[in-house]
């Protein structure tokens, strides 16, 4: 009998966290806005913890690991200074949306040491960012087709809040995946497998 590599009072915290995310969020936005990246993630990272996968773990870390760190940044930086250095978390700061709500998509600061520490203990899965992929090439198009342009699902209709007209919506959701791959995904594994994981590599089965 071996030990289990993830405690089980992590996986219970987790996944009580996500009994109270998930309808509340599904209530306020809508079940499409689960089609973001982000937080799709959260999904993959309840999987990964009870399943004690290192390829899911990994290729939620090489999906979100800039993004969320980005989003980090900008939201500390308005917090501290008034300003946004990047943009992308305005939201979190209109008073017309409800603060328990803003408070609930504060998972954005904590889901990234969530999942290194994830993928310290079960090894880094060199598998892990062509699932990433495969994820991205459903979630892009299918956020442009479910969703709204007011929802703008990892903005698909309007990238940095600038509405995209010069090309039609499915050609722009392929480059969408292409550049969230080579921008986002392979930066993120990359950064992972040489800093995060400690050289650590995932035992094959």
């Amino acid at each position: 009998m071996t030990s289990p590599r993830v405690p089980l009072a992590a996986q219970l915290a987790y996944t009580a966290w996500m009994a109270v995310w998930v309808p509340l969020y599904w209530r306020a936005n809508g079940w499409t806005n689960f089609l973001w990246l982000c937080d799709f993630a959260n999904f993959g990272l309840l999987a990964a913890l009870w399943a004690e996968s290192a390829v899911l773990a990994s290729s939620q870390l090489a999906g979100v690991l800039l993004i969320q760190t980005l989003w980090t940044v900008d939201f500390l930086g308005r917090l501290l200074s008034g300003h946004h250095l990047l943009g992308g978390t305005e939201y979190m700061f209109d008073p017309a949306q409800p603060l328990w709500l803003r408070g609930l998509s504060l998972f954005h600061i904590w889901t990234v040491p969530v999942l290194v520490w994830l993928v310290r203990r079960l090894g880094h899965d060199r598998r892990g960012w062509r699932l990433e992929a495969a994820v991205a090439a459903v979630l892009l198009p299918a956020g442009q087709w479910l969703g709204t342009r007011e929802q703008n699902l990892n903005w698909m209709w309007a990238p940095f809040g600038r509405p995209q007209t010069w090309l039609p919506p499915a050609p722009f959701a392929a480059l969408g995946v292409v550049l969230v791959v080579l921008v986002l995904i392979l930066p993120g594994d990359w950064i992972a497998r040489r800093w995060l994981a400690r050289g650590r590599s995932a035992p094959r089965r």
